[in-house]
């Protein structure tokens, strides 16, 4: 009995200390004693897993790699917390989007907050973003006028400067769009938008005159003259660069309906206007028109001849629906969608045949205005 009863007490502490050396082991290898660590942040191209970060830039994904990071419930870049989700944590990374907001308070801390209560921080510094420009709901807005700019990372202190020296009045102010006052002494030329956190320059131009190939001012071409208006009365959009066209009539299905236009002879030297590496290069050029619909353009089609030798009735085709609720508005149109379309290719010194036509399906009850019709760089060099 005796010699059971010790086989029995060796096997028991055998097994305890069994458990105590495994415990103890597993302790031991678990990572860091199972306390949280920030080792590094990467960006999370694979092919750049070596490129560390100590700073990123707003709506940047990155990836946050260290130990027994399971666990984690918040993420803060300073005081902006950023959207988690747990299907992009994991022990040793978490995927994380630099939230856009700017913050309030700035510790150039990242904090992770964790189920349990606590927390780990490791210095990191979001870089705040330079305002950006995208485009402008018209680029031809009157002196005292209010033009709505888009955009993005526009923060207050915000300044908007006119070719010409001057600053407009902000009026309103969102993260990506703004209006202000066009003011006095604005002159055609890029804007420019200034914040705390830098300074840029629209490609595009406010008041843009360059490279005009259809106009009012004079009228030249063979139809229609009878559409331009030339002192706007009581119930006319207002002028916003002299002369403009506006079409007030029944259109029928089908019916052939010339706005303005013609062969080089018969437009003039505002025929030649179209660039010449706009032809070589259309991929680096718009098409761009003001437009201002009283009624919606919802019916019919309206087509565009532009850089051609001669007539040619495969138009480009601006397709409804369209509606600027009596507003001017810029339309924007990539020249290289025109010049495939057209097969523009050869460049013509004496001018070019041009043409605006409605022609299509649908009746339309028009009361429709252009204005401005002109090829621009996408990109000022």
């Amino acid at each position: 009995m005796k010699i059971q009863y010790k086989s029995i007490l060796l096997l028991t502490m055998t097994v305890a200390l069994a458990c105590v050396y495994t415990a103890c082991t597993e302790d031991d290898d678990l990572a860091n004693k199972g306390e949280p660590s920030i080792m590094y942040i990467r960006i999370t191209d694979p092919a750049s897993s070596d490129s560390l970060l100590t700073s990123g830039f707003q709506n940047n994904l990155v990836a946050i790699i260290g130990k027994n990071l399971q666990d984690a419930q918040e993420v803060w870049f300073n005081d902006r917390k950023a959207n988690l989700s747990p299907t992009y944590i994991t022990s040793s990374t978490i995927l994380i989007t630099i939230p856009a907001q700017i913050p309030i308070t700035v510790t150039n801390n990242l904090t992770i907050v964790f189920a349990n209560g606590s927390t780990l921080e490791h210095h990191f510094v979001v870089e705040i973003s330079e305002p950006e420009i995208v485009s402008m709901k018209s680029e031809h807005v009157r002196t005292g006028d209010v033009a709505t700019i888009r955009g993005n990372f526009f923060y207050e202190p915000l300044t908007v400067t006119f070719t010409g020296g001057v600053t407009g009045e902000i009026v309103s102010l969102e993260e990506t769009i703004l209006e202000v006052v066009v003011p006095e002494g604005a002159q055609p030329g890029p804007i420019t938008i200034t914040t705390n956190f830098g300074e840029v320059q629209s490609d595009f131009w406010f008041r843009d005159d360059r490279n005009i190939f259809i106009s009012s001012d004079p009228f030249t071409g063979w139809w229609n003259a009878d559409y331009v208006v030339t002192s706007p009365g009581v119930g006319d959009p207002p002028s916003i660069n002299g002369n403009y066209i506006r079409v007030r009539k029944v259109i029928a299905a089908w019916a052939w309906t010339e706005i303005a236009g013609g062969p080089a002879s018969a437009m003039g030297p505002i025929s030649k206007n179209i660039p010449d590496d706009a032809i070589l290069n259309p991929a680096d050029y718009n098409f761009k028109f003001e437009v201002n619909t009283v009624l919606p353009y919802n019916n019919n089609v309206i087509k565009f001849n532009m850089g051609i030798l001669a007539e040619f009735n495969d138009e480009y085709q601006w397709l409804p629906p369209y509606d600027t609720k009596g507003e001017w508005q810029t339309v924007v149109i990539p020249f290289e969608e025109i010049a495939a379309k057209l097969n523009i290719e050869t460049v013509s010194p004496g001018g070019y045949w041009t043409r605006i036509l409605m022609h299509g399906p649908g009746e339309l009850n028009a009361d429709i205005s252009f204005d401005n019709f002109r090829v621009v760089p996408k990109i000022i060099k």
